[in-house]
């Protein structure tokens, strides 16, 4: 008997399709049943090959062996991960298999994942797609029950195997041409330069800023305070001559009421998440990065089955998933809901066009709960975080506007125009779920009319100062590389296709090139602030103008989508891509530019004797061989949850053993760990070792990385040289 076999991108996923398709007899790396056979990847299994398989000269950096343009780029089995791909393999090849289902992450990667591991399987079997959003039984059920033919996803893969290609010329080609160029670790690419340039350009839009100061101008009556504003509506004046002068005037004189305006207000509730606006707000909120809200999204997704696909960049559902929305909200009717929802369930679904909108939905629909309950306890503390937001905004998305009244009150003393604002709100609606305790009373303005007069009793000059931008921190970053065309300058046109494409990086890459850009050293944090290094400043200078502005992103997503509607040609953009590799790697070479360290340390690497060099990395500071054939590294300090005692700032923590000191880098701190430990009950202290020891943990895996990369598979040889 013919069985069928089923392809999943993670171990997760596969058990639960196994799960649902009663496939109950395990083996390693698949499960069987009577009619299937699930088997999974670890993500990517088969990755492009290294520069070195074309050539055993590129086993060296050596600047006069580019370009490496290879006719043809060759897929590769990943070495770590070579037992599962030899699994996979075993089982698409076995004689009973008859059909194979591609059930990976349905979107333009989970498609390369599969055929990339189906081509280098050497499997010629029929195929079908299954295309879900969700890893509930229902959703996997009506998925199996609406297969299509893999065929229709040919585009798709022909797209994200362009992505890929194009990554891997451009990429490795000017990385290797700025390392070698430099002798320094330095990497380019399309998404990360731009996303460096915008944090460098904040960085230098601060520096250069100078404040001008200007006033405002209020009074005061018994009843409210009223604010001066000039003919165009403006309220800061930039001349001190004249704010003096209208103060002078106004003081001890009559308000006229001259216009008393009432607009009704409607406000409906904010889009359902996608996972840059979640990453956004877990951020603002909770000081989640980018990657650690991903991760914890992805196990509501993939373990508790209690959240939908997370990396989705939609923000609207399809109109098929109304008809389960009162299963979803019954699923997350407990008691910390349970009144809201109460609420949408008693006055009936209303779907509309605030949320419900096929033309909207990408590869997957907007964020927002499965049809799975879950006890909240259960959850972990940053879980339940991240599942009340996204809770809350699917809730709110079903219940009534918010609709308030806007008062405007316009009137002149001595000739000066003045003015006063309020909202009275007429009904809190989705912002209550958000706010049940904000209620404000009626004002007493709906009574006032034209002419009426007020006494000022006080007038008074606010002298303020024009600020510099803020810097970046993750959420204002994911907006940037969200909309560049917002904050770098480009031709309109070019704005607008930067716009209509989604900006730089997509929704599941955008967190990972943030930590890249951690894990490189060309950024760091200051609080939340993210600080452009010394490092990170000259490797903007250093990147050819063109792969450092957005619009390449911008340019090669707009084909990308064409080429996987079918409309067109994905060898004319490979052929375009190699040309643009020769361009930027000329524009490396020709380059009068310098490179120099500025954060090199007396002491001298253990390993070949050069100076090394101070850097700080996402768990501690570090030290570095400037050498990039060395890249010997070695801990320094380590960051800390425990607090100063006199500053209350979080300590580092320096030395190894009996040696290991506390300091603080605001005030100056410094205390022996054993001595420190002694002002604190035993129980603090066993948390403080297991902290330290987490870290250490951290700071080790982060350590074995390789420190040059650009692209984390096809630079694994990096330090070869």
């Amino acid at each position: 008997m013919s069985k069928i076999l089923v392809l999943a991108e993670k171990p997760s996923v596969g058990k639960d399709l196994a799960r649902v398709l009663k496939c109950n007899r395990g083996g390693f790396g698949y499960l069987e049943g009577n009619k299937y056979v699930v088997t999974w990847a670890l993500g990517h299994l088969v990755t492009l090959a290294n520069p070195e398989s074309y050539d055993k000269k590129y086993k060296t950096w050596n600047m006069e062996d580019l370009p490496m343009l290879p006719k043809h780029l060759k897929t590769v089995v990943i070495k770590k991960t070579s037992k599962q791909f030899n699994v996979v393999k075993s089982q698409m090849n076995r004689k009973d298999i008859s059909e194979i289902i591609i059930a990976t992450d349905a979107g333009r990667e989970g498609e390369l994942v599969a055929r990339w591991i189906i081509e280098k399987a050497h499997v010629k079997k029929p195929l079908k797609r299954l295309w879900i959003s969700s890893q509930t039984k229902k959703a996997i059920l009506d998925g199996f029950k609406n297969l299509k033919p893999a065929s229709m996803y040919d585009n798709l893969y022909k797209a994200a195997k362009c992505r890929s290609e194009a990554d891997w010329i451009i990429g490795l080609n000017v990385t290797r041409a700025l390392t070698c160029k430099y002798n320094a670790q330095l990497t380019a690419g399309r998404v990360q330069s731009p996303t460096l340039a915008m944090i460098v350009n904040r960085e230098n839009e601060i520096k250069n800023f100078k404040p001008k100061s200007y006033y405002n101008i209020e009074a005061q009556t018994a009843a409210f305070k009223l604010k001066w504003i000039d003919s165009k509506g403006n309220s800061n004046l930039f001349d001190k001559d004249k704010a003096e002068k209208i103060l002078s005037r106004i003081k001890g004189k009559k308000f006229k009421v001259e216009d008393v305006k009432s607009n009704l207000k409607r406000q409906m509730p904010n889009k359902l998440y996608d996972l840059t606006e979640l990453q956004r707000d877990a951020n603002k909120i909770f000081g989640y990065s980018a990657k650690q809200t991903l991760s914890i999204m992805q196990r509501l997704y993939e373990n508790y089955k209690i959240l939908t696909y997370p990396r989705t960049d939609s923000r609207y559902i399809s109109k098929d998933v109304v008809e389960t929305l009162e299963e979803r909200l019954n699923a997350i009717s407990i008691p910390k809901y349970k009144k809201f929802v109460s609420k949408v369930l008693k006055k009936g679904i209303k779907a509309n066009k605030n949320f419900v909108d096929n033309s909207k939905v990408t590869d997957h629909h907007a964020i927002i709960p499965t049809e799975e309950s879950i006890q909240i306890s259960k959850l972990g503390f940053e879980e339940r975080n991240i599942y009340d937001l996204v809770v809350k905004r699917f809730i709110s998305v079903m219940l009534p506007s918010y609709d308030y009244t806007q008062i405007t009150m316009k009137g002149d003393i001595s000739g000066e125009t003045f003015i006063y604002k309020e909202n009275v709100v007429n009904n809190y609606g989705w912002k209550e779920i958000y706010d049940e305790k904000n209620k404000v009373e009626k004002t007493s303005l709906l009574n006032i009319k034209k002419g009426d007069l007020f006494d000022v009793v006080s007038a008074k000059l606010d002298k303020l100062y024009t600020k510099a931008p803020s810097r970046f921190d993750e959420a204002a970053l994911l907006s940037a590389m969200e909309n560049p065309q917002k904050y770098i300058k480009i031709d309109k046109v070019y704005a607008n296709t930067l716009g209509k494409t989604g900006g730089i990086g997509t929704v599941a890459t955008r967190a990972d090139i943030i930590d890249k850009l951690y894990n490189m050293f060309y950024i760091e944090k200051k609080g939340r602030e993210i600080i452009p290094t010394s490092k990170g400043k000259q490797l903007v200078n250093l990147v050819p103008e063109g792969l450092r502005s957005p619009l390449l992103t911008a340019k090669w997503e707009n084909v990308l989508d064409e080429i996987s509607r079918g409309k067109k040609d994905s060898s004319k953009f490979s052929s375009d891509m190699r040309k643009y590799a020769v361009e930027l790697l000329n524009d490396v070479k020709s380059s009068k530019n310098k490179f120099r360290y500025d954060n090199l340390t007396g002491k001298k690497c253990p390993k070949c004797g050069k100076y090394m060099l101070e850097v700080k990395g996402k768990h501690g500071i570090i030290n570095v061989c400037q050498d990039r054939n060395c890249n010997y590294r070695e801990n320094v300090s380590k960051f800390t949850n425990i607090r100063c005692p006199e500053c209350h700032k979080k300590l580092e923590i320096r030395g190894n053993g009996s040696g290991q000191i506390y300091i603080c880098s605001n005030c100056g701190f410094r205390e022996k760990l054993a001595s420190f430990n002694k002002r604190f009950d035993n129980k603090a202290n066993i948390a403080n070792k297991k902290e330290i020891s987490n870290i250490m943990k951290k700071m080790k895996k982060e350590n074995e990385k390789p420190i040059n990369s650009a692209l984390a598979d096809a630079l694994s040889k990096l330090n070869k040289n």
